[in-house]
């Protein structure tokens, strides 16, 4: 696995990746806000054809847009990132889905099973050109949340990852990541 953007301070221990995320950093293109990040920290592994993703985060949100979870990247245009974001002080499930311009979309997560979560499953299946995005609370019960053409190249880069674009940076824990071929 190599890091796009590596932070600072991180640390691996078996399944457990610990980042410590910096401020100001993003993963973002044009749309509403008319800039361009990509920034942000994704640890990140080559993968060809179908696949399944999935990982397993607990974070300290506390700032608005703070976000980690799953990033799967062709190249600076064309990504799909997903998992929970500090959106007006609740946690959110969060798709990033980009072919050159961002298309963002949101789920609130205080509803049955998510209250009071404090770790949270991101899952990305790719299917041929398609993607679908779900998120869990306890690793079985997936609820999908975005479906989306991404890409036709064979090998996408995939990985954790998380943001911090307005603050001044916040803890996260990883685990679990793994990568299945369909």
């Amino acid at each position: 696995m190599n890091w796009h953007n590596e932070p600072a301070t991180w640390s691996e221990d078996g399944d457990q990746l610990t980042v410590s995320v910096e401020g100001e950093t993003d993963y973002w293109r044009h749309t509403r806000h008319g800039f361009v990040a990509d920034d942000a920290h994704a640890y990140l592994r080559p993968t060809a054809g179908d696949f399944t993703a999935t990982v397993a985060f607990a974070a300290d949100y506390g700032t608005q847009y703070d976000q980690a979870g799953l990033l799967v990247r062709e190249d600076a245009e064309t990504w799909l990132k997903c998992g929970v974001e500090y959106v007006d002080g609740a946690e959110t499930a969060s798709a990033v889905v980009t072919r050159e311009y961002s298309d963002w979309s949101v789920a609130p997560l205080d509803d049955a099973p998510f209250d009071d979560a404090e770790t949270v499953r991101a899952r990305v299946e790719r299917i041929d050109k398609a993607v679908e995005v779900s998120v869990s609370t306890d690793g079985e019960d997936f609820r999908m949340i975005r479906q989306a053409y991404l890409s036709e190249a064979d090998e996408l880069q995939v990985g954790p990852m998380a943001a911090a674009p307005q603050g001044d940076g916040f803890e996260v824990t990883f685990e679990g990541f793994a990568v299945e071929a369909e």
